[in-house]
């Protein structure tokens, strides 16, 4: 999770820039009574993998700036996700049957495909509220709460963001704290750590497990989470061209972590699937991030690159590197190339499959969100500002996620199937300010 207060240090960010870029500050307090005024930021976002989970998201966030320059946002998200998810279970030459999330109905997969779940529906609604107040010249405080609500999770959030300014405002100081709590209540219930799936369709489910209390398979109850961030900053102007942030952040996170949709193969030593059992992941987390930006007045653009460092205890280290070229056209249009790269290692409970022939280990998952990993994204967004002050954007992007092998053997059948197939998908979104 991101802190939500983040974008207040995005937006003194993007503020510097357009100092950086020369507007005098004559013409801010010309614009200074538009700022009293309510402004409305809107996008319509499209996500689509190819043969997979496609999203469609509207946002529309409203800001009031203040005569004391207090600032109050209030932000709307509504998003759909339609399609198939990778339930976790490794592919075989022959067809496979599983059960629904709700273990009433059943579904098959074909030969040498990936295991995905078709029915993979979802709608979250989400209400953002922030007010940043500025106090004692230099000082300024924001705070701020979320609620999200899906069909099968709900999310309630507060945040705070403390800033200082130093050294005639050349330097920013800041320190952010964000609490979550999330209810977790899955379709058909929670199910028992590494149980057997049950298929319905099964011709021995009902003799063996009818009006028994056993939790072979048994999918019942809730559970919830909670999320502590911490956030600690500096903002540096560097030259009159150039601007630098860095950033530490602290994610502990306690609770319910486990995907209670994600199963794990269980294969002999000749690789076919002999059982199906449900993922279980360790019950806390504890994440560092270290980030670092900058951002470089160019004569007729501004160029951003950012690097960001993760760890955590489940031993996932990860890599991201940003960058963004934005080009002025003109001087009411500009374009922005995108270039973005990741890189993770795989958690140390991260297995494709468990070995029948093994002990069953505490912790496991085939999830590949959690195992190594590379992926990029490249696009291009177009920008253009109207006569009348609005202004609108429209970015198309090409997203890829390539799994990988974190050393384990693929014997017997699985040595000629694709265990860690590319994720690929496209991005295309809208923006409209006005």
């Amino acid at each position: 999770m991101q802190l939500s207060n983040k974008g207040s240090i995005a937006a003194a960010l993007a503020s510097a820039t357009c100092a950086l870029l020369g507007q005098s500050q004559a013409h801010a307090e010309t614009d200074s009574s538009v700022l009293k005024d309510w402004k409305f930021d809107t996008a319509i976002l499209y996500y689509g993998e190819t043969d997979r989970v496609s999203l469609a998201e509207g946002v529309v966030s409203a800001t009031k700036t203040n005569s004391d320059d207090s600032i109050f946002n209030v932000k709307l998200v509504l998003d759909t996700l339609t399609g198939a998810s990778a339930n976790g279970a490794v592919a075989q030459p022959t067809v496979q049957t599983f059960s629904r999330p709700s273990g009433k109905d059943s579904y098959q997969v074909a030969a040498g495909d990936t295991p995905l779940d078709d029915t993979f529906r979802d709608t979250r609604v989400q209400v953002a509220a922030s007010w940043m107040q500025p106090f004692a010249d230099t000082w300024r405080g924001t705070a701020g709460f979320n609620v999200s609500r899906e069909y099968d999770y709900m999310s309630l959030g507060v945040n705070g963001l403390l800033e200082k300014d130093l050294f005639q405002r050349n330097t920013t100081l800041s320190a952010g704290l964000s609490y979550q709590f999330d209810s977790i209540d899955p379709v058909g219930g929670k199910p028992t750590p590494l149980s057997s799936m049950i298929v319905p369709a099964d011709d021995d489910y009902d003799d063996e497990f009818e009006g028994e209390d056993d939790d072979h398979g048994a999918k019942n109850g809730s559970d919830d989470k909670t999320t502590l961030d911490m956030l600690f900053g500096v903002t540096q102007v560097i030259t009159r061209r150039m601007l630098m942030q860095f950033n530490y952040g602290l994610s502990i996170v306690d609770g319910y972590t486990t995907d209670p949709y994600k199963v794990l193969s269980v294969i002999n030593t000749n690789g076919v699937t002999q059982d199906i059992v449900y993922e279980n992941r360790p019950d806390s987390r504890t994440k560092h991030s270290f980030f670092w930006q900058t951002k470089y007045a160019l004569d007729n653009g501004v160029v951003d690159v950012s690097y960001r460092y993760a760890t955590d205890d489940w031993e996932i280290d990860s890599h991201t590197i940003d960058s963004r070229l934005r080009f002025n056209l003109s001087g009411n249009s500009y374009i922005q190339p995108h270039i973005r790269y990741y890189q993770q290692s795989a958690a140390d409970f991260y297995q494709p499959y468990l070995n029948q022939s093994a002990d069953m280990p505490m912790y496991a998952s085939a999830d590949y969100r959690v195992g190594e990993m590379t992926a990029y994204t490249v696009g291009l967004k177009y920008g253009r500002t109207l006569e009348n002050g609005h202004e609108w954007a429209v970015r198309a992007e090409y997203y890829q996620q390539d799994p990988k092998n974190a050393g384990f053997e693929q014997p017997g059948v699985l040595a000629d199937l694709d265990l860690y197939p590319s994720v690929k998908a496209v991005i295309l979104q809208f923006n409209y300010h006005f």
